[in-house]
């Protein structure tokens, strides 16, 4: 891998936000989740968890509720009191309607999914028609004398279920009325509570109606007669959220505890038919309330307050081990928060509405830039710093006079030598501008391709500033010269997402990393994959590396070693060294460094190209300054969790 000095930066103050909403999406495969800042993010389940779009929050948009709908039609609403719908195309919200009965707390698709339910802080429950442009409203319900905190559809679509303060309604659709209203138990361990606020309710085909409450239970409700069938006491604090499987033979609910609880559907007897609801299995994954769960046909999801999303597999419901039987913990965006000046030392951190710059440290020993970071002359030493790091400026966000095409930007990047500024809109196009003193001027716009408006998500350009490459969520990579002001080529298409992409020097390769860990090497200048890319897809790439379970998001180059690729994901780094051969899966891919005294023909027989790091994580960003010396920016999870609000303090047998 070589030697470098290595500025380990830790001052990168990122905290992300709570989860508030989960929905799962059976026909694609994909998870929309909300945070507390408005922010609502896209995972492709069957892209390796992918985090493929993302949509800015916003200080007003606080979201309390999120579905989808048919036609793959996202919508979200909160306590402004609005309905948000979002164009999955141009990242971007399509439109935002007022449903007039103040804060919203809860929101459900019809099972057909062509109606649209609210349940709002007045006690309203609101109907819309969801139509091919907009939604519509239908009508309101009975009214009810609290805020509508949780709803669930009947499947047939005839009945829905409202969760309030102290009662379950079940309202029929046609009329609007309620046809029953069941009244929930205050008493919470055997003490008299003010209030149970129903937090969570779902709707079983045969009529029963399971509640989820603020004194700990998970109650069982049978919606013809009114009446309450089984209780279960899961928690010493509020069970928060609750999401049935679609084949109805399992559900999940989450605690302000942290624990969730899986329930099954489970024969009384091994010869009978009769079947019943029982407690089977709880996890503890969580340091914080889940505030929210959801249930696909393969695994257990759930987000809260300690901003992890989780997702646990049911290995019975696993038939081969691949992505789908790993729990996995996501935490940090799968894109990149951070850029660098290599020539000034400059790191820029992206925050929700602001941005910090901060200017590298220095070091005596080598009158060089340093951080506190790692000497390869003897491996593990640290460099004492002459100057510490300096926070040179914070730049909110403000509204400036700016051409249309940067109001719509969802990327940019500058050239190499800062002379242009290339700016990837909403709508599928690409614009050139040239930075003048003071001022700009627009060079040319690189039209959508084949008609679509996807957004271009990732942007690279060569250091000669010749090429253009981008990428949406689905649309492929395209290139363009920029000196021709023209499409140069298109990559092939492949079935994953892209993650990073980036053009060598001098030999202007792009280097393609997708969702499910492939890594591609395509000449520019020759419109085909590289010798390199055809060998290694031929041989196919170490299971372990496949095994990873976080997307690369970053790739760089050797400024002296074209044979280089550099590239992290949030939990390793690695330098490729195309010039060795590749590892199969007989040997190890996280091959530790021979012995220093053994010789070198034993050193060359144990080597191959990937070269992997694990000393730095969780790792947010990684690259060369120079030939000599690396920066890595980390965010240990121990230093979000002090940040976060105290955990509800549970007690332990024998204190």
């Amino acid at each position: 891998m070589g030697e470098f000095k290595v500025h380990r930066v830790r001052f990168f103050n990122y905290v992300p936000s709570g989860i508030r909403c989960v929905a799962y999406n059976n026909q694609s495969n994909r998870l929309a989740v909300s945070r507390t800042d408005g922010t609502v993010e896209i995972y492709n389940l069957s892209a390796n968890y992918f985090q493929e779009k993302f949509f800015p929050g916003h200080e007003s948009r606080a979201t309390e509720a999120l579905c989808w709908a048919k036609g793959q039609r996202l919508f979200s609403a909160g306590l402004n009191g609005e309905i948000i719908e979002y164009d999955l195309q141009a990242l971007d919200i399509k439109y935002s309607m007022d449903a007039f009965g103040g804060p919203i707390w809860s929101m459900a698709a019809s099972p057909s999914g062509s109606q649209l339910l609210v349940g709002c802080e007045d006690g309203s429950v609101k109907l819309f028609q969801i139509n091919p442009d907009k939604i519509q409203f239908e009508r309101n319900f009975d009214r009810q004398k609290s805020r509508i905190l949780s709803l669930s559809w009947h499947p047939s679509g005839t009945h829905i279920a409202a969760g309030s303060i102290d009662y379950i309604s079940v309202f029929d659709i046609k009329s609007g009325s309620a046809v029953h209203k069941m009244l929930v138990d205050r008493q919470y361990m055997g003490v008299s509570k003010r209030k149970c606020i129903i937090w969570g309710v779902a709707f079983l085909s045969d009529g029963t109606v399971i509640s989820v409450d603020s004194a700990g239970k998970v109650q069982f409700w049978d919606s013809a007669t009114g009446t309450l069938v089984k209780t279960h006491l899961v928690a010493n604090a509020d069970v928060q959220s609750i999401a049935v499987s679609d084949q109805e033979d399992s559900f999940v609910v989450g605690t302000a505890e942290g624990t969730v609880f899986h329930f099954q559907l489970v024969s009384v007897t091994s010869n009978s038919s009769e079947k019943q609801w029982v407690r089977t299995k709880p996890f503890q994954h969580h340091t914080h309330d889940v505030r929210t769960v959801a249930h696909s046909p393969t695994a257990l999801i759930s987000g809260g307050t300690d901003t992890h999303l989780v997702i646990r597999p049911l290995m019975e419901k696993v038939e081969v081990k691949n992505y789908d039987a790993a729990l996995r913990k996501i935490t940090f965006p799968h894109r990149r928060l951070i850029s660098c000046s290599k020539k000034r030392q400059l790191l820029l951190f992206q925050f929700s509405h602001h941005l910090d710059l901060w200017r590298l440290g220095s070091t005596v020993a080598t009158g060089k830039t340093s951080g506190k970071f790692l000497v390869p002359g003897k491996h593990g030493d640290t460099l004492p710093l002459s100057k510490d790091a300096d926070h040179l400026l914070q730049l909110k966000t403000k509204v400036s006079k700016m051409p249309a095409c940067l109001r719509s930007a969802v990327q940019i990047m500058f050239s190499e030598d800062s002379t242009k500024l290339f700016v990837a809109s909403n709508q599928g196009s690409l614009h050139i501008l040239r930075l003048l003193e003071g001022s700009f001027k627009h060079l040319h716009t690189f039209q959508a391709q084949s008609g679509t408006v996807e957004s271009m998500c990732l942007l690279a350009v060569s250091p000669d500033g010749n090429w253009l490459a981008a990428s949406g969520t689905s649309a492929g990579v395209h290139v363009y010269s920029v000196k021709r002001l023209k499409l140069h080529c298109t990559v092939p298409a492949y079935n994953f997402p892209v993650t990073a992409l980036a053009i060598a020097p001098k030999t202007n390769n792009l280097v393609i990393a997708h969702s499910d860990q492939q890594i591609f090497e395509y000449s520019i200048p020759d419109k085909q994959y590289t010798e390199w890319s055809r060998a290694i897809q031929k041989q196919g790439f170490h299971h372990h590396w496949l095994q990873r379970d976080t997307p690369i998001t970053h790739i760089g180059f050797h400024p002296k070693r074209p044979a280089h690729i550099l590239l992290h994901d949030a939990y390793m780094f690695c330098i490729i060294d195309k010039s060795l051969p590749l590892p199969n899966d007989k040997t190890l891919l996280y091959n530790p460094l021979p012995p220093t005294n053994e010789s070198d023909v034993i050193r060359r027989r144990t080597a191959h190209a990937f070269k992997i790091s694990k000393k730095y994580k969780p790792l947010l960003f990684m690259d060369l300054l120079d030939e000599g010396t690396l920066v890595a920016v980390e965010r240990p999870l121990d230093d979000i969790i002090a940040q976060l609000p105290p955990p509800i303090k549970k007690k332990k047998f024998g204190t």
